[in-house]
C-alpha cells in the first residue's frame, strides 16, 4: 500500500530552483511537494501532478501542481541529481501554469535539463 506525506523539505527546494532559474510563470504557492513511500513504479523516480481544467472548475479553484518524489527511488541518489529530477519536475510545468504539461521531447528533456542544472549550480 502506498503512503504519502507532504514533503516540506522539498518545498523548499523548489522554491529555491524556480527562483533561481527565473521560473517566473510558477505561482509557487500553488505547487507542493509530496513523499510516497511503497510505489511500485520500477525506474520512476519523481511525477508532476496537475488538477485538471475540470477538476478547477468544479472546485472553484485554481491550478495547482504537486510534485511526488518516490522515496525509494529518490534517497538512492546523489544531491546533484537529486536536484536534477526536481529541475526536470518543474519543467513540466507549462508557461500557463493552467494545469496541463510540457512534455518530453522538445522542451523537458535530457540536454535541458543540464543546461538548467549549470545555470543553477552557476547561481549559487
Amino acid at each position: 500500500m502506498i503512503r504519502y506525506e507532504m514533503a516540506p523539505d522539498i518545498e523548499k527546494q523548489l522554491r529555491q530552483i524556480a527562483r533561481r532559474l527565473e521560473m517566473n510563470h510558477i505561482d509557487l504557492k500553488r505547487v507542493r511537494g509530496v513523499r510516497s513511500f511503497g510505489s511500485t513504479g520500477k525506474g520512476v523516480i519523481a511525477r508532476c501532478h496537475a488538477l485538471p481544467k475540470v477538476m478547477q472548475l468544479a472546485l472553484g479553484i485554481e491550478a495547482h501542481y504537486v510534485i511526488e518524489i518516490l522515496t525509494e527511488n529518490y534517497e538512492k541518489l546523489s544531491e546533484g541529481a537529486q536536484l536534477k529530477i526536481l529541475i526536470h519536475e518543474l519543467m513540466h510545468i507549462p508557461e500557463t501554469f493552467g494545469g496541463g504539461f510540457r512534455m518530453h521531447r522538445d522542451h523537458v528533456n535530457h540536454r535541458n535539463v543540464e543546461k538548467m542544472y549549470k545555470r543553477y549550480m552557476n547561481s549559487r
